[in-house]
């Protein structure tokens, strides 16, 4: 279905973001959703993604150093990594 085939009167107005603001989705009574949250004011920048190709060997030895090993991966690579420090790093502390 497209946007041109859906009919808009009074019984259907067109709805914006806000209107969904907030809302939770039900089936049967049951939650089963909501809408997500946005990031607040004064809130760290989200993360950059980024796909790197890394040996197997590698990867396998830093998972072996246990749960957190991607936090300590990161942390490793700030220290390494040349120049000045952000100055509001992504996981500070």
């Amino acid at each position: 279905m497209q946007d041109e085939d859906i009919v808009y009167d009074e019984d259907s107005p067109f709805t914006t973001a806000a209107d969904w603001e907030g809302a939770i989705m039900k089936r049967g009574g049951v939650v089963i959703g909501t809408t997500p949250r946005r990031r607040g004011p004064g809130k760290r920048p989200p993360k950059v993604k980024v796909q790197l190709r890394i040996p197997p060997d590698l990867v396998s030895r830093w998972k072996a150093t246990g749960p957190g090993w991607q936090t300590r991966m990161v942390e490793a690579l700030q220290q390494a990594t040349p120049g000045e420090p952000a100055s509001n790093p992504s996981r500070a502390a």
